[in-house]
């Protein structure tokens, strides 16, 4: 997502920072072409119409023309407006109340369901006890899927049956919580192809009956500004208080997740990134709007890899390091922790300053079954093959391909790749860099008998 607008800014502010001093037709000029990129990406006019007047009067005083380098404080001053246009802070959740009920609500097909389950999972991790509540009756197996997605994340769900009338399914979910004692209802409620007054008139009666302390509109980001739209109706019939935009990762231009705070004075709370029910992140405007310049998102990535690092796993790791005993089966557990981490798209575009790298701009896009095939390769192997890499001949390759459903040239990758890790890792142990290494001054140890023979 944001990779065209990104890509437009970032030929925009390179123009403004070869000039070495500018003049308002300069600024007029670059923000001619901010106007262009915003549209082309589908933002809101208004909301356009209201950014680029803000830069443009700010960029135009004084401090910006005399400045040493006004091409920088034009951009630093194009980031702070896009910060407070994607909605300034973060906003949390309000999970008051006894139990704190939160309602989803949205258009058919926006991804409510899915998302219930993604935060049901992401609130239970941090010490919530949840209940998930199907409020659907109308949409075929709605129910079932969220029974589904309750068993996966070990999450119980009221028992809802398609018969019922949605009103009183959520009153009874509100009774059976607060007899089991749990903090929050989920309420994954029905949606339509289109907004109708019978749709607004069920969520309004079951928002009268729970008192909900959220209400969330799910919009898909890839219909951009119809999102922003229905949003706004949503908004002004239920009152929403946040939206959570989904399928962010696809090809959408972002015109939604640029106007929707603008349009509707409601923050954005969270976005889905993926498929799977990990795949949602706390919507963080300061870090996107940093994306979107290409500036990266190293807060957030950090935050990733915390989440999915086993930090006696790691230490551990460091320790089969510094033995030289780092084996195939290491690298496996590497490569399982990057795929919880993200596509690796999505990682590379955390890496500040990683798109700007030439030799990188013309690549493909990375692959992730790649990682999916390194994997397969490794399984293919047995114990020992993985612990010994150097017994692995031709006969022994074609036989792991074989297993694997890949070919013996993929088989020669993998362990290419493996090989290469190994004399980095062998470099950075020379050099100290791994779990502070050998200290200046010290005596050097004897190296173990190892894999660096």
């Amino acid at each position: 997502m944001f990779d065209n607008l990104s890509d437009r800014l970032e030929k925009i502010f390179k123009d403004l920072r070869g000039h070495g001093k500018l003049s308002e037709a300069n600024i007029h000029e670059a923000m001619r072409e901010v106007r262009m990129a915003l549209l082309e990406a589908d933002v809101n006019f208004k909301v356009v119409k209201d950014f680029v007047a803000s830069v443009s009067e700010r960029a135009i005083g004084q401090e910006v023309l005399q400045s040493l380098s006004p091409g920088q404080q034009v951009i630093k001053i194009v980031h702070e407006e896009l910060i407070d246009l994607l909605g300034g802070v973060t906003e949390p959740l309000n999970l008051q109340g006894s139990p704190a009920v939160i309602m989803m609500v949205g258009l058919q097909g926006s991804g409510k369901t899915t998302t219930s389950g993604k935060l049901a999972r992401m609130l239970k991790k941090q010490g919530r006890k949840v209940y998930l509540v199907p409020a659907d009756v109308y949409r075929p197996a709605a129910i079932e899927q969220l029974n589904v997605l309750g068993k996966g994340i070990d999450v119980p769900v009221h028992p809802s049956q398609s018969d019922q009338d949605p009103v009183t399914i959520c009153q009874n979910a509100v009774v059976a919580a607060r007899a089991h004692h749990y903090d929050t209802l989920l309420v994954d409620t029905a949606g339509r192809l289109h907004v109708d007054e019978l749709l607004m008139g069920e969520l309004a009666n079951i928002r009268a009956a729970v008192n909900p302390t959220e209400i969330l509109f799910v919009a898909d980001a890839m219909t951009g500004q119809d999102a922003v739209t229905v949003a706004d109706k949503f908004n002004q019939d239920l009152a929403i208080t946040g939206v959570v935009l989904t399928k962010i990762e696809g090809d959408a231009r972002g015109g939604a997740a640029l106007s929707i705070k603008k349009v509707t004075k409601r923050p954005i709370k969270f976005v889905g990134t993926g498929e799977s029910l990990d795949a949602i992140d706390v919507f963080h405007p300061d870090r996107l709007a940093s994306r979107i310049l290409g500036m990266g998102d190293i807060l957030t990535l950090i935050e990733k890899a915390e989440e999915v690092v086993d930090k006696k796993k790691a230490d551990k790791l460091v320790k089969k390091i510094h033995k030289n005993l780092f084996t195939l089966d290491d690298f496996l557990d590497q490569i399982r922790q990057i795929k919880k981490m993200g596509s690796l798209e999505q990682i590379m575009g955390m890496i500040p300053g990683l798109n700007k790298m030439k030799q990188l701009r013309n690549m493909p896009k990375p692959d992730d079954r790649e990682l999916v095939k390194i994997e397969a390769v490794i399984l293919s192997m047995t114990l020992k093959e993985r612990s010994k890499h150097r017994m692995i001949n031709a006969s022994r390759r074609k036989r792991i391909a074989k297993g694997s459903g890949t070919t013996v040239q993929d088989v020669n990758k993998v362990i290419k790749s493996y090989s290469e890790m190994l004399k980095m890792m062998k470099k950075m142990k020379g050099r100290g860099k791994i779990g502070g290494g050998f200290a200046h001054g010290r005596k050097k140890r004897k190296r173990p008998k190892g894999l660096f023979r």
